[in-house]
């Protein structure tokens, strides 16, 4: 791993970590390459700021849960062979049901180039540390479709109060959010602005 980056589970212990894309429940339906191991990691810029979230979102009743953090470049070039394979639809209903995976790029819900390969980029959401559920954001993580909107209509108010709690806390600690995505946050600051990593995940 290069010097500047990060263990997250190191640094923030208390979140959860559900590594999608080294599982095989993520809209490709299969280990992602360069997923070895089904760690987060991050630089250490990006870290320390996702640690002052946890910190603000712990004395409001919340962990954090990441679903993916840095991403190397060879898991891009993977979900592009994906998107070209038409004859593979094994996960469209539960990721992509109204939408044709070619024009997934277009949408722009995958990037040929990722802000998760300078590793500073972090998709994530909230628990209910009194519960243990995962907070109701009104669709799920990496679901391709209007809803998954920051702004969408097509979730009620709760949900949207909920988007808000982790919206918030992520833009007060210098996160800028993604509008197509509510899950996903990338460092302002990031050190490394232009570089696009492509080690493995281990």
């Amino acid at each position: 791993m290069p010097k500047g980056f990060v263990y997250l589970d190191e640094l923030i212990p208390a979140a959860q970590y559900e590594i999608r894309y080294y599982s095989e429940n993520n809209f490709v339906g299969r280990r992602i390459d360069g997923y070895k191991e089904p760690f987060a990691i991050m630089t250490h810029t990006g870290a320390a700021a996702l640690k002052g979230v946890s910190d603000d979102l712990a004395a409001k009743g919340y962990l954090l849960k990441v679903y993916d953090a840095y991403r190397p470049q060879k898991a891009v070039n993977h979900f592009v062979r994906w998107s070209q394979d038409s004859g593979d639809l094994k996960m469209k209903q539960q990721y992509y049901p109204k939408l044709d995976k070619r024009n997934l790029f277009k949408l722009g819900f995958i990037a040929r180039k990722s802000g998760h390969s300078r590793g500073s980029t972090v998709d994530l959401t909230l628990v209910d540390i009194k519960t243990g559920k995962t907070v109701d954001m009104g669709s799920p993580f990496d679901f391709f479709g209007d809803i998954s909107y920051y702004n969408t209509k097509l979730i009620s108010k709760t949900q949207q109060a909920n988007r808000k709690i982790l919206r918030d806390a992520m833009v007060k600690r210098g996160f800028k959010p993604y509008s197509k995505e509510w899950w996903h946050f990338t460092l302002m600051k990031e050190p490394y602005a232009k570089t696009y990593f492509n080690f493995d995940v281990e």
